[in-house]
């Protein structure tokens, strides 16, 4: 055991009362732009202060850089292709009716499980028999979890708001709560406050939809940053060599009001959206830094697990890209941070690669719960105590094409230390019909497919041959096309 008020040590039974508390944060499409991630440009003191009492995860990767897919995975434990969840539509228990959650695990084995904020895919609307929100994971209803965020703009006379889809940014002198991810971060202060007084732990899982377009925040957020001085997409093109595939046509920020339909961006406006995302990276640090001074005003920290995660990333204008949904690193590589009050080194970095799938065995041991059957990640305990040693050899990652519909190719990804492959199947046919190689220790942008080049032509086939060895053992799609 440890000192009096911290957590019990990893696999020592405890009476109830000193299991740890988790508090699990989730942003929406941040990629790592924070300034513990060593940002240039964000403005971020409240995850920063986070990293100091952690250790964050250097190079965490996304299973798949879309919403529904990446949660799905993240709170299930298991990979896109396990799930057969690949699109924004399928609920995981439309494919896997019976399997536990990570809330619904904890809340299993004695935990009270509350959910407030985007944690599941926030699909409008009850999907009969299996609601986005999830309720059988969850003690209680969850709150602020489903529903139109795209409507979240302040129209001033109109309380109710927006009813379709505005512009793709806003900035308003405007107190915090008069958009969503304020009202979350204030229900989720009430909720430590309720759940202080319980006698069992309580895993809270606080989702935060910013910096989601619509980029929107307080205009006191757009103030941090002089727009003029902000930085430029780089690189700005596609890489040279990449097969057409590999990217897309910028259909989300396309269904915003005011973004030109087909075409390419004004200079003013590409750097209007930049701002406004780094905005809303501020707007939902400070958010976030609410939930963590209630947390330290309870004198519950010391026996509280904070997790901060994104679901994946987000081009602006790299590539000539605009959101996610691409198999780059700037779409798959996130933001990940793991407190752990007498287990974790605070403050250090561990450079090692690791997956999001990992967070549920992670957290299942140092809760000192049973490991939960058919979870395919791994545990990041040994890294929490000795962030030096090496990661996994692998990363992988996912995604259909065409992004949103019927999909005709899947790409997968297979991120080593040092390169990143991608091949793209038929799914049809279960063909490869394109292949890419980028190489990190020359060109950390990504800018070249190198799968030609003589020099990696060795490094080409070993991938090749992994990326078809795991694709026999766990491809599902063509098979499932139909359902």
């Amino acid at each position: 055991m440890i000192a009096a008020g911290g957590l019990t040590s990893v696999g020592v039974s405890a009476p109830e009362a000193r299991r740890p508390n988790v508090l699990f944060i989730a942003a929406d499409d941040l990629r790592p732009d924070l300034g513990c991630y060593d940002s240039a440009e964000a403005k971020t003191p409240h995850l920063d202060a986070l990293a100091r009492r952690g250790v964050l995860f250097e190079r965490a990767y996304a299973q798949q850089a879309v919403c529904n897919p990446s949660r799905a995975s993240v709170m299930t434990g298991r990979r896109p292709d396990t799930l057969k969840v690949w699109d924004l539509k399928t609920h995981f228990r439309e494919t896997l009716p019976d399997v536990v959650t990570l809330p619904q695990h904890f809340k299993r084995h004695g935990y009270t499980a509350v959910g407030v904020g985007k944690i599941f895919h926030n699909e409008s609307g009850a999907k009969p028999p299996f609601p986005f929100a999830d309720p059988v994971s969850w003690s209680e209803p969850p709150v602020f979890a489903e529903g139109p965020h795209w409507r979240d703009w302040v129209v001033p006379g109109d309380p109710a708001g927006p009813k379709e889809k505005g512009g793709a940014v806003q900035c308003l002198d405007v107190p915090d709560e008069a958009y969503l991810d304020g009202r979350i971060a204030a229900a989720a202060v009430s909720k430590l406050g309720a759940l202080a007084g319980k006698r069992e732990p309580f895993f809270l899982a606080v989702g935060f939809w910013k910096p989601h377009l619509p980029f929107n925040a307080p205009k006191k957020y757009w103030d941090l940053y002089d727009r003029s001085k902000l930085s430029a997409p780089n690189p700005s093109r596609l890489p040279a060599g990449a097969p057409a595939i590999a990217g897309h046509p910028w259909n989300e920020l396309r269904g915003y009001s005011g973004v030109p339909k087909q075409g390419p961006l004004p200079a003013a406006q590409i750097a209007e959206l930049r701002h406004g995302y780094l905005a809303c990276i501020s707007f939902m640090d400070t958010q976030v830094g609410r939930v963590l001074a209630e947390l330290d005003r309870l004198d519950l920290a010391t026996n509280t697990l904070v997790v901060f995660w994104s679901d994946h990333g987000f081009h602006l204008g790299e590539h000539n890209l605009w959101g996610k949904t691409t198999n780059y690193e700037i779409d798959t590589w996130v933001p990940l941070i793991v407190a752990a009050p007498g287990v974790a080194r605070a403050g250090a970095r561990a450079a090692g690669l690791v997956e999001l799938i990992d967070l549920y065995p992670t957290l299942t041991e140092l809760g000192g719960l049973p490991p939960a059957s058919g979870v395919e990640g791994r545990s990041l305990v040994p890294w929490l105590r000795d962030p030096s040693q090496p990661g996994k050899d692998l990363a992988i990652s996912q995604h259909p094409h065409p992004s949103y519909g019927m999909a005709t190719h899947m790409g997968y990804t297979l991120r080593t230390a040092r390169h990143r492959y991608v091949e793209w199947r038929d799914l049809t046919t279960g063909f490869v019909t394109d292949r890419e190689l980028y190489d990190h220790a020359v060109d950390t942008a990504e800018t070249r497919n190198r799968i030609a080049d003589a020099a990696q032509t060795v490094t080409a086939q070993e991938l090749g041959a992994r990326a078809a060895a795991l694709v026999a053992a766990g491809h599902r799609w063509a098979a499932d096309r139909g359902r």
